[in-house]
């Protein structure tokens, strides 16, 4: 079958579309032919991390599907079922920290391939009104969103949110979400396509990243703020929050390292708080939210599987304004 194999080389060189052996399902696996799948950000951690000495290495964690044949002891997955694919596999018990693996199925089985065989708990019930390509983005973007919003975040009806930097996957989930619950929604970006689109798609209000935040505001407050780009915004974050705001942080686009302003965190009583991507539980609460608004996947484009390492291009550049599929026929 074909795939998308990462191996001999660091990053989006190593990336080769080819032949790999087609498996069958062993003791309480399925197998499931892949309709779609979603690029993620964390894809391209990977493929940075991995060097010629690794092994060959399906990508992708974000797929939907249809089961085409079942291992020995699965009853509950009739062969036939449009499945989403649950990337988690639970909780770490040492420290109660949500834990997504590398790659769903294994370290040889990633879904930008026709097939993929994966648990058979892992395979969830696609819901009705989502396209394959709306399934197949869906699952480790929503599941940040979510989890930064409502476990982490706490957002509740009539509060603010910030989302700075909209346009990809998780803060374009984050959007639609917030306002689902009835929370205003500001979100920033330097691009002025990506603000106006964001407006059409449920933002409140956007406004120039590049811009003075407070003047921007309006002399208005937020209650959370959703980062997920680290130093070069995190400064303006203290201008425009409200006493015992919270910032959720998920991502740090911008470096890793920074000063905080002490006093600005203490005197107004601030929490600065991390999270990152989401467990089993949260997936099944993140579906269930989902279908309860009927909220769908912003798409930005979707490519042909032989053109993935284009779609990783875009992403890698920060062009798209929600997910990127990837369509598998």
């Amino acid at each position: 079958m074909k795939a998308i194999v990462h191996a001999g080389q660091s990053g989006l060189k190593g990336l080769k579309y080819k032949d790999i052996r087609d498996q069958k399902p062993g003791v309480g696996e399925v197998k499931v032919r892949i309709e779609a799948a979603g690029l993620n950000h964390r894809d391209l951690f990977i493929m940075a991390d991995r060097t010629e000495q690794d092994v060959p290495l399906v990508i992708g964690s974000d797929g939907a599907g249809r089961i085409e044949a079942v291992g020995e002891g699965v009853s509950s997955h009739p062969v036939g079922a449009d499945v989403i694919i649950n990337p988690c596999i639970g909780w770490e018990s040492a420290d109660n920290v949500p834990y997504v693996p590398a790659i769903v199925g294994g370290p040889s089985d990633g879904t930008f391939a026709e097939s993929i065989i994966i648990p058979a708990q892992n395979a969830i019930s696609k819901p009705a009104y989502l396209s394959w390509e709306e399934a197949g983005v869906l699952p480790l973007s929503a599941l940040t969103a979510y989890r930064a919003l409502f476990t982490r975040g706490r957002l509740q009806q009539g509060e603010h949110v910030l989302i700075p930097g909209i346009g990809g996957g998780v803060a374009t989930y984050a959007m639609k979400m917030a306002s689902a619950v009835g929370a205003r929604v500001s979100v920033t970006s330097r691009s002025e396509t990506k603000r106006q689109a964001a407006l059409i798609n449920g933002a409140d209000y956007a406004f120039d990243s590049h811009s003075d935040w407070k003047e921007s505001m309006n002399g208005d407050t937020v209650d959370l703020i959703l980062d997920s780009i680290g130093p070069a915004t995190f400064p303006h974050y203290f201008d425009i929050i409200k006493p015992n705001g919270r910032i959720v942080t998920f991502g740090a686009s911008s470096g890793d390292r920074m000063e905080i302003p002490m006093r600005s965190i203490f005197f107004p009583q601030i929490s600065i708080i991390g999270t990152s991507m989401g467990s089993s539980e949260e997936f099944t609460a993140m579906l269930q939210f989902m279908e309860r608004h009927l909220l769908r996947p912003i798409i930005d484009r979707v490519y042909p599987l032989q053109d993935t390492v284009q779609a990783f291009h875009r992403m890698q550049k920060g062009e798209q304004f929600g997910n990127i599929g990837i369509r598998i026929d």
